[in-house]
């Protein structure tokens, strides 16, 4: 049904955008400093599906009627903008509560949890609506209508790209444990570090605010 060609031309950009730092990548780089590779991979998982969530969305046209509607889209970003803000700042927080109790001696907070991590991970991309336009401006693309439903198409390569992104995601987790590891010793590198990924997540957040829906003039 799909052209090995086009698959291989189409896979090649999803590569290259699933590399670029997102929402995705700071959360689960946050997550893992955090937490550790276990939140981290978790997160990645979250991630993943929230990334189908759009590509199904997309799938059934849902994510054109979003698109279409200034209010809808209005609205889910500035939902999902408020979201990585909050994540954001709560990072940083956590990140300065606890160095805060590591010099005072005490134990810091535990982790979220995987659970957690899978929960968010869901929301960061799910709230993401430039996720949904990525998927309705960049994959039809690549669609063939004299070959096969279109729906299934849509679908399939859908699928490729979040599986590229989930990987990843997955190589960030492991990477941000690599640092994680390695400056045990250090908690003043990783606060810095933690703190980092979340003013990173609250400038994406504002500038998720600020996003103007595909299309729109004026």
């Amino acid at each position: 049904m799909l052209d090995p060609t086009q698959l291989a031309l189409f896979s090649a950009a999803a590569l290259l955008l699933a590399v670029t730092p997102g929402p995705g990548i700071f959360y689960v780089a946050a997550r893992t400093l955090s937490g550790g590779r276990g939140e981290g991979i978790a997160s990645s998982l979250g991630t993943g599906i929230g990334g189908m969530v759009h590509v199904l969305a997309g799938a059934l046209g849902v994510s054109a009627i979003v698109l279409a509607s200034a209010e809808l889209f209005t609205a889910l970003k500035l939902v999902g903008a408020a979201y990585l803000v909050w994540i954001g700042a709560r990072a940083v927080w956590t990140a300065r509560r606890d160095a805060g109790a590591f010099l005072r001696g005490e134990a810091s907070a535990p982790p979220v949890g995987t659970g957690r991590a899978f929960r968010e991970g869901i929301a960061v991309e799910a709230l993401n609506p430039k996720t949904a336009a990525f998927f309705l401006a960049f994959v039809p693309q690549f669609v063939d209508p004299t070959a096969g439903s279109v729906a299934v198409q849509f679908i399939l390569l859908g699928i490729v790209s979040v599986a590229l992104n989930t990987l990843a995601d997955v190589g960030v987790a492991f990477a941000a444990a690599g640092v994680r590891a390695g400056a045990a010793a250090r908690p003043g590198l990783i606060r810095r570090l933690r703190e980092a990924s979340g003013a990173a997540m609250i400038a994406l957040g504002l500038g998720l605010a600020l996003a103007r829906r595909p299309g729109a003039t004026g």
